[in-house]
């Protein structure tokens, strides 16, 4: 969770329950290939559904809301639950020129080859932009939406940056804010993007509904190209095997053409 530009960790139980007083030292992170990652927080080992959807509700519950003129409960953060998928699956083996080549010296099979997939989700609940003047916020509720607008206005900085179609911005600004920043890889890096909006059906809200609809519409500018996530290992036996294919046609060709 993002609550006035601090990280805090809503699995810690051990946390302040005032908002006010909440420190963290939970610290961002760059790896040598671009990823961004983050130290000091929970993380849990999930082998269901059921236990995936339990975290989900254990950190909604602790999220930070409170009572505006527009909301009940309106939230006053923006929180990220981060998903980590890891796959091993069975290598697929090239048709090979001769079945013999599968087989050992002794006549046996070799052993099944794996590789290993990887992917990260990032699923953003965004608190709603605030006109003060509307919400009729005060004293900490006032800087709770100030902090909440300066994240959006960030992130649709990032969000115009990465869409520009004529290529003429080449500096993005992910670092000028920490949700953009904690976002970065999943905005402009080997990601998909997609943003869901949530509006008013009513009248009285239809300039802040024509406003999330034009905000959210810059993010269908982002194009990224986006390749699967091997470990190493298997990218390289993936290219030995597609080296071996290749050789094996050639080979074909020439005895047929030697024939």
């Amino acid at each position: 969770m993002l609550y006035n530009e601090e990280i805090l960790d809503l699995f810690d139980s051990t946390r302040d329950p005032d908002t006010r007083h909440r420190r963290s030292n939970i610290k961002i992170h760059e790896d040598a290939n671009g990823g961004i990652y983050t130290t000091g927080v929970t993380s849990r080992l999930i082998h269901s559904q059921e236990e995936l959807i339990q975290c989900l509700k254990q950190g909604a519950l602790s999220r930070t809301t409170a009572s505006t003129q527009m909301n009940v409960q309106s939230s006053r953060s923006h929180a990220i639950f981060t998903i980590h998928l890891c796959q091993m699956r069975v290598c697929t083996q090239p048709d090979l020129v001769n079945e013999a080549m599968t087989r050992l010296p002794d006549g046996t099979p070799p052993s099944s080859e794996y590789e290993t997939l990887t992917a990260k989700f990032h699923f953003v609940d965004l608190a709603g932009s605030e006109r003060l003047k509307r919400t009729g916020a005060t004293g900490e509720r006032a800087k709770e939406g100030i902090s909440i607008n300066c994240g959006l206005l960030a992130l649709g900085n990032v969000i115009s940056a990465l869409g520009d179609q004529s290529k003429k911005v080449v500096h993005v600004p992910y670092r000028d804010s920490k949700l953009t920043r904690l976002l970065q890889d999943s905005l402009g890096g080997n990601s998909q993007t997609i943003m869901i909006a949530c509006v008013s059906p009513s009248d009285r809200d239809f300039m802040e509904t024509l406003n999330t609809l034009k905000y959210a519409n810059r993010a269908r500018n982002i194009k990224n190209k986006v390749v699967v996530n091997q470990d190493k290992t298997s990218q390289q036996i993936s290219a030995l095997r597609a080296e071996i294919a290749r050789l094996q046609m050639e080979l074909m060709e020439y005895k047929a053409n030697r024939w």
